[in-house]
C-alpha cells in the first residue's frame, strides 16, 4: 500500500503532469463561460483558443510548473472566483460590483452566503487547492522540465496563439461591439478588478472631495407653521420585491395592516436603478441616480441637505459599517447609530423594530423640525433569521438551504419576513400619527430579489444582468392626518402620480425634500412624485461600468419581458 501511495505521489509531482494539471485549471473559466455567455461562435471559439495559447506559452517560461502556479496566483484566486459565481448566477464575468461587495459585505453576510455555496466552493477547492499544494510541494524537488519539451510546447503554442489572434482580428472587423475588456476572459475580469480599484481609491478621498459641496438648502415651511413640529422618516428596505407586497397584488396577505393605513399612498410601478445595495443605497441617499452616479465622490448625501434647512437629523442602521458611501452619508447626521455593531460582534442580528427604539427616543426630543433615516436588514437572507417566530405566519419555514427543492419553504420565510415588515411600517405610523403633527415617512428598498421563481433558477439578487425580481421594488408615501390637512396638494399630487413610471434611485431625494419643505437649487420638480409636475423619465439602469443603459437596451431575458409585461410595468 505505501508503495503504490509513493508511486502515485511520485507521478503526480511530475513537472509534465503539473503542466497539463495547471494548464486545464486556468482553462476551466474559459470553458464555462463559452458556454454561458450570449456570444458568437467566433468569440466563444476565441475566448478558449486565445486564452488556452497564452496560458501554455506562460507555463513554459518556468522549468518548475509548481513555481510557477504560484506566480499566478492572482490568476488561480480570479479562475476560482468566477466558477463560484457562475455556479451562484448561472452567467457572467466577475463584475466590477462583485469584486467591490467583496470588501464592503460584512463577516456575517458572507457567511450566510457561503454556507449556500457548498458544492461551487467545494469543486473551486478540489480544483485549486490540490494544484497550490502540489506547487509548494514540487518548488524545491530537483525534477524539471528539460529544455526540448519546452521547446515541442512553444512550437505548438505559437501557432495556436496566433491563430487566437487572427480569430481576435477578425472579431473586431465583423462585430463592431465586440470589446476584448468585456467579452475576453481573463481581461474583462482583469479590466473589472482595476475598475474596482480604481473606484476604491476615489472612495478613500471622499471626505476631502466633497468638502466644498453644499445644498444651498432651505426650509420653506418655517414662515407658515413655525410653532408646529415637523418629522419625516426615510426607511430603506433591504431586498423587498414588490411582486410579494399583496399592495402589489401578491395573492397572500403581506400586508394586512399597510392595507387599512389612511393617508397611504402606494407606487405601482416603482424601479431601482441597480440591484446591489453598494450603488442602490448611496442613489438613495442623495440627489444621484443612474444618469449622474459618478458625481458620488464629490457630493454629499441629503441628510446634509436637512442639516443646512435647519433640522435636526438621526441616521439608525441594523446593517454593520463597511466603508461605503451607504457609511459616509449615514454619519452626515448629527447622530448616528448602527445597533448590529453596538450589541457586539458575536451577537445575532437585531431584528428591525429594534430600529424603532431610537425613533421613539427621538420622538420625546424637543427637536423641532426632525428628520430620522431608517436602514432596515429587511428581507436579507436568510429569511428566516429576519422576524420573531411568533410572525411565522406563513410554514414551513425551517428549510434555510437555497435549493431549489426547498422553495416552498425559503418563499414561506421570505413573505414572513415581508409581514414583520409591515408591521413595523405600521408601528412606525402609530409613533408619527400620535404625535399630531405634520408627519410622513418614505419607505423603498434598495432591490428585490430571485427566489427560483422560474426554470432559470435564479436566487438572491447582485446578478450581472438584473432580472425582472431584483428591480421592481414596493415604494410607499404616508403622510399624517396634520400633515393632510396643512399641505392636501401634496396628498393629491402623490395620489395621481401613483401609477406612473417611477425610477426610485432618481426620484426619492426630490420627493423626500418637497415633502419635507426643503428647498434646494438641485430640487427638480419634474422628478417630484408630490409635485403635479412630475413626469417620467426613460428607465435607465446602472450598469457595472457605472453606465446609465436603457433599461430597453439590456438583454433582459424573455422570462423578465413576460413579466414586466404581465405587470404593466413599462420599460
Amino acid at each position: 500500500m505505501k508503495n503504490r501511495l509513493r508511486h502515485l505521489w511520485n507521478a503526480i509531482c511530475q513537472p509534465k503532469f503539473l503542466y497539463f494539471y495547471y494548464l486545464i485549471a486556468l482553462i476551466l473559466p474559459n470553458l464555462g463561460l463559452s458556454y454561458t455567455e450570449p456570444l458568437s461562435w467566433l468569440a466563444r471559439l476565441t475566448n478558449v483558443v486565445l486564452p488556452l495559447a497564452v496560458y501554455a506559452l506562460v507555463l513554459t517560461f518556468c522549468r518548475k510548473p509548481g513555481k510557477m502556479i504560484w506566480i499566478l496566483f492572482p490568476l488561480v484566486f480570479i479562475a476560482a472566483f468566477q466558477l463560484v459565481l457562475l455556479y451562484l448566477f448561472g452567467r457572467s464575468v466577475i463584475a466590477v460590483d462583485m469584486f467591490l461587495n467583496v470588501v464592503t459585505t460584512n463577516p456575517g453576510e458572507a457567511m450566510e452566503l457561503l454556507d449556500n455555496l457548498i458544492p461551487g466552493v467545494a469543486f473551486v477547492f478540489m480544483v485549486y487547492l490540490p494544484a497550490l499544494i502540489l506547487g509548494a510541494c514540487t518548488w524545491r524537488l530537483p525534477a524539471k522540465l528539460d529544455y526540448v519539451w519546452l521547446m515541442q510546447m512553444r512550437k505548438r503554442g505559437m501557432p495556436l496563439l496566433i491563430a487566437g489572434m487572427l480569430m481576435l482580428a477578425t472579431l473586431y472587423l465583423i462585430e463592431p461591439n465586440y470589446k476584448v475588456q468585456n467579452q475576453l476572459y481573463p481581461v474583462n475580469a482583469g479590466y473589472n478588478l482595476c475598475q474596482a480599484i480604481d473606484r476604491a481609491t476615489k472612495q478613500s478621498h471622499y471626505a476631502e472631495s466633497s468638502k466644498a459641496f453644499t445644498f444651498e438648502a432651505t426650509s420653506v415651511h418655517q414662515d407658515t407653521i413655525a410653532p408646529l413640529r415637523e418629522v419625516y422618516v426615510l426607511f430603506i428596505g433591504e431586498t423587498a420585491r414588490a411582486a410579494n407586497f399583496s399592495l402589489y397584488g401578491y395573492a397572500r396577505d403581506t400586508n394586512p395592516l399597510l392595507s387599512q393605513t389612511e393617508g397611504l399612498v402606494t407606487f405601482s410601478d416603482a424601479l431601482t436603478e441597480s440591484n446591489t445595495t453598494h450603488k442602490s443605497v448611496p442613489m438613495l441617499l442623495s440627489a444621484l441616480s443612474a444618469r449622474n452616479f459618478n458625481q458620488i465622490y464629490y457630493q454629499k448625501g441629503l441628510i446634509t441637505a436637512f442639516r443646512e434647512a435647519g433640522f435636526r437629523t438621526l441616521f439608525l442602521s441594523n446593517q454593520r459599517p463597511n466603508h461605503s458611501f451607504i457609511d459616509y452619508f449615514g454619519m452626515e447626521a448629527e447622530s448616528y447609530h448602527f445597533i448590529q455593531e453596538e450589541q457586539g460582534e458575536n451577537s445575532p442580528i437585531p431584528l428591525d423594530a429594534d430600529l424603532l427604539k431610537g425613533v421613539e427616543e427621538a420622538l420625546h426630543a424637543p427637536y423641532q423640525k426632525l428628520l430620522i433615516v431608517l436602514h432596515a436588514y429587511g428581507s436579507h437572507f436568510n429569511y428566516r433569521e429576519r422576524y420573531p417566530r411568533a410572525m411565522a405566519h406563513f410554514t414551513p419555514d425551517d428549510e434555510t438551504d437555497a435549493k431549489y427543492k426547498n422553495r416552498a419553504s425559503l418563499v414561506n420565510a421570505y413573505d414572513n419576513s415581508l409581514r414583520y415588515t409591515d408591521a413595523i411600517l405600521s408601528q412606525l405610523t402609530a409613533l408619527l400619527a400620535a404625535e399630531q403633527i405634520p408627519a410622513a415617512w418614505l419607505y423603498t428598498s434598495d432591490h428585490g430579489e430571485d427566489l427560483f421563481d422560474d426554470d432559470r433558477r435564479c436566487f438572491l439578487h447582485a446578478s450581472p444582468l438584473p432580472t425582472y425580481y431584483q428591480i421592481h421594488v414596493p415604494l410607499l408615501v404616508w403622510l399624517s392626518p396634520a400633515y393632510r390637512a396643512q399641505w392636501p396638494e401634496v396628498y393629491t399630487a402623490l395620489q395621481q402620480n401613483a401609477h406612473q413610471p417611477v425610477s426610485t434611485s432618481l426620484s426619492l431625494f426630490h420627493t423626500l425634500l418637497h415633502v419635507s419643505g426643503v428647498n434646494s437649487p438641485l430640487v427638480n420638480a419634474q422628478h417630484d412624485l408630490s409635485s403635479p409636475l412630475y413626469e417620467p423619465e426613460e428607465r435607465l439602469y446602472l450598469d457595472d461600468h457605472n453606465q446609465a443603459v436603457p433599461l430597453e437596451e439590456l438583454d433582459l431575458d424573455p422570462e423578465d419581458k413576460a413579466q414586466f409585461a404581465q405587470r404593466g410595468i413599462s420599460y
